[in-house]
């Protein structure tokens, strides 16, 4: 049995599965738009189209452009200027949620992060290692 949720669209009441986020009205509508954006975007002299200048041909939401983006139903291999924010930058990204200057940032970040630890770890067991001998002056 799926859940009663509201339309996040138009606010009417639908039965939520787990497929849609819309409900069945909205997502017909939205279904008439991506055809209408992948009809544009097949025609040769489009397909290099960037997300804008879809958005002013065909008057699709940038938000409905980056999640089918996103599910893959346009793939920016076909269309290679087609993409989605990056979570943490905002530049468009094909993969993940971001974009590859972020994540290399994150990785080298990380990088330091395990380094420092590393660092720490080791000057801990050498101070544990250290003894003192006692001298006896005769």
């Amino acid at each position: 049995m799926g859940e009663l949720r509201n339309c996040p669209r138009c606010g009417d009441f639908f039965n939520y599965t787990g497929i849609r986020e819309v409900c069945p009205k909205c997502a017909a509508e939205e279904e008439k738009m991506y055809e209408k954006v992948y009809r544009f975007l097949r025609k040769r002299e489009n397909r290099a189209a960037t997300v804008d200048r879809i958005v002013e041909a065909t008057g699709v939401e940038k938000e409905l452009l980056y999640k089918w983006v996103k599910k893959n139903r346009l793939q920016p291999a076909l269309f290679p200027n087609l993409g989605y924010p990056c979570d943490n930058c905002g530049r468009l990204t094909t993969k993940g949620k971001l974009c590859d200057k972020c994540a290399n940032e994150l990785k080298s970040d990380l990088k330091k992060f395990e380094a420092g630890q590393e660092f720490r770890k080791n000057v801990e067991e050498n101070s544990k290692a250290t003894y003192l001998a006692e001298r006896r002056d005769r």
